[in-house]
Parts: structure tokens; sequence; C-alpha cells
């Protein structure tokens, strides 16, 4: 009875946040969340729960509560500090800061956004769903550094470290034989590489993405636009449930959430957004794989496109981002390449970190030369101490590192990891 009440009554949360209403996360409105960090690593709750709860539910109180984005919310804190001084304001207090009117500031202060908030938190444990703030060391750090990006995610499954080295696959809902088979080709053979797949768990070329990772034994992120606790659409619950077993569901909207059709176009920048790079398989001229290639395009990532019969609609909109611009790709290969030197390494173990997508593909032998180099200037003789390979092989090595751009020769004696 409990459950179908906290579930029902957030129905009309589907539409709280507006894509326009969007500002990256500064620093100075991260310190509170610090705060809230530290007092959960002094306590025995699981991480995503801060402490005695207090300070969490006073932060999903500010952010579910309906027209409250990334920017009013940056503002919010600017002015009052912290959640607690922004449900302590009083009206005037409130009404004084831009963008929050007298009924945004009604809700702040209502005690049924009191209730949501606690009915999020005691229906996230109940189905053992994580919340993360941006300041959860789990909180994916290319979300952050979008325009627009989520003031909470909820997550059913785990997040690793290595999904940040992720790919995005989407394209059409009515895929042919031929856009699944690809859409399954490539993630197959990039899961296998090491890269996490991401895509939006809906039928055709996303659900076609998600099986392929899961039958090489990868990773994959199913990114949805209502609440994780139940699968949209019904017929890939069985998909869903695999994926938060071998990955994730991750969703900014509270459990119980239904999808609406303008959501959808919300979500799709985040599965661009936490993603190196975005591979549009089969989208005709109107497809929403179009909305995400230009949503990947202003966050600054990569866009592939697969090429497909001329005759085919469903080839029109994957031709003409070839013609704007997107990178054309016919193997799996052509993305890891393509994604070049990561902003910030990714520990893949305690002796692997990765620095450049195209590390994925070195063998053994290469990957412990690279490892053995650092991003200063490091002499051959440390080299060949720290990989313990013979002299002649690390020598053969180097020219090939060299040559796959993924060193640079200082001078004759020293070399640089890039």
């Amino acid at each position: 009875m409990f459950k179908a009440t906290c579930l029902g009554s957030f129905e009309s949360l589907a539409g709280l946040k507006c894509c326009a209403d969007a500002v990256s996360f500064p620093g100075k409105a991260l310190q509170w969340l610090d705060i809230m960090d530290l007092e959960r690593e002094e306590s025995s709750e699981p991480a995503g729960q801060a402490s005695d709860g207090n300070a969490l539910l006073d932060y999903l109180h500010v952010v579910l509560t309906t027209g409250v984005g990334p920017q009013i919310l940056h503002r919010l804190l600017e002015e009052f500090g912290t959640p607690r001084g922004v449900l302590a304001a009083s009206p005037q207090e409130l009404h004084a800061v831009p963008g929050v009117g007298v009924a945004l500031g009604q809700r702040l202060r209502s005690g049924e956004s009191r209730e949501r908030a606690a009915c999020v938190m005691a229906t996230c444990q109940e189905r053992q769903i994580s919340i993360l703030t941006p300041a959860d060391p789990r909180f994916p750090r290319l979300l952050l550094e979008i325009p627009d990006p989520p003031n909470v995610l909820f997550l059913r499954g785990e997040l690793l470290p290595s999904d940040a080295l992720s790919v995005a696959i989407v394209g059409t809902r009515g895929a042919s034989q031929y856009g699944r088979s690809q859409a399954e080709r490539f993630a197959r053979a990039l899961a296998r590489a090491g890269l996490t797949i991401v895509s939006g768990l809906a039928r055709g070329i996303d659900s076609a993405a998600h099986r392929g990772a899961l039958e090489a034994g990868g990773r994959t992120l199913g990114v949805l636009c209502n609440g994780v606790a139940e699968v949209y659409p019904p017929q890939n619950e069985e998909l869903g449930l695999q994926i938060a077993e071998q990955g994730a569901l991750v969703s900014e909207m509270p459990p119980g959430s239904k999808p609406k059709k303008g959501m959808f176009p919300q979500r799709n920048r985040l599965i661009t957004g936490i993603s190196l790079g975005t591979i549009v398989i089969e989208a005709a001229e109107r497809s929403g794989a179009l909305i995400s290639a230009r949503l990947a395009g202003e966050q600054g990532r990569e866009v592939f496109a697969l090429p497909g019969l001329v005759s085919s609609p469903n080839a029109r909109g994957c031709h003409r981002l070839i013609r704007d611009g997107a990178l054309l790709v016919q193997d799996p290969e052509d993305v890891i390449e393509a994604l070049g030197p990561l902003v910030e390494g990714v520990e893949l173990g305690p002796e692997q970190t990765i620095r450049n997508a195209a590390e994925l593909q070195l063998n053994d032998q290469e990957r412990v030369v690279l490892q053995a180099i650092d991003i200063q200037p490091t002499d051959i003789n440390a080299i060949v101490v720290g990989s313990g390979l013979p002299v002649p092989r690390v020598l053969s090595t180097l020219s090939v590192l060299e040559m796959r751009r993924l060193i640079r020769r200082v001078s004759g004696q020293l070399v640089q990891r890039l």
C-alpha cells in the first residue's frame, strides 16, 4: 500500500526540469555537497545516503520541487548556502532570488514537497536504488561538464570507474535487420575492447546495442526518461533487469515518474553527455537520434554515423550527419581510433590507467611498456626496469607506441606519454 502511494505521487514530477534552465555546477555551489559527503564518510550509511538522511532529504526537497532546475538551484545555493538555508528562508527572501516567483516559493515551503522527498528516499531504500548527488564520487564526471547537468541521479545497479570509458549507440526504433545486426556488432566489439555501451533502452537500435554488450560480457548503461523502478517499454523489462545486473539503469527522474513524450530529448542529453562519443546507426530524416547527435556536438563529444543504402529512408539521417561533418565509421576500430586522448586518466586496475582510448587495442607487451612511461619525460633505462622486458623488446615496442601517437620522443634517451 505504501509502495503504491509513494510511486503514484510522482507522475506530476515527470516534467519538473527544463533544459532551458541550465548551467554547469560551479565549485562554490558544490561546497555544501562536500560537507554532506564528509558527513556520509563519517557515518556507516551506504554511499548516496547522507548520515542521518537529513542533508539528503533537504537536498531532494529542493531539487524535486517543480521548477527548480540547475540554474535556479545554483542561485538558491549562492544566496542561502545550503538546502537547509533555502528551506528556512522567508517568502520575501525567496522571491528576491531571480527566477523564484510566488508559486515556486510556495512549493519550496510546502509540506507536500517535503513528503514527496521523504517518499522518494523511502522508495529508493526499499527498491535498492542509489541516489547520487553531483558531489558523490560515483557521479559521472562527464555529466558535470555539460551545459545542463542533472541535479540528481537515481541509479539501479552500479557505476564503476571504468564507465568513464563509454560510447553511446542510438538510432531508430523501427530498425531493419541490418541496423540491429550492426548495432550488436559495434556494441559487442567495443564492449570486448573495454568500453561501456550507453543507450536508451528503447526498441530497435537501443535494445540491439544493449544486447550486444551483454552478450560480450561487457558493461552497459540504460538511461531512462522515467523512474528506474520500472522499465519502459514494458517488453524490455527482462533486458532492463540484465542491464541492472551487468551495468546500471540511470535516470534523473524519481521512482514512479512515468515517461512523457517531451522528456525524451531531455533524456537524450544524458545519453550523449555521459559518453565520449555517440554512434548513430539508422536514423530517418526526422529521427530522435538526430537530436542526440546535435546534443553530442553541442556538448563537445564525437559524433559517428554508419552509412546505409541510399534507397533506405532509415539511412538518410546518417547520410545527412556525415554530410554535416560526422565521422563515417565502418568498423568498431574506427570509433576507438577517433576517440583520442582523454581529459582525465581512467583507472581500469591497480596498474592500468587509460589516457587514450587507443590504448584499449594494445597487446599485453605494449600495455606493460606504456604503463612504465610517465606523463613526464621518462628515461628508457627506467622503462626497461619498470617493464621487466629485454631492451630489444622495449625499443621495438616504443616505436610502435610512437607510431600510434601514444608517446613522443623528447630526446634520444627520453620518451613521454601523451
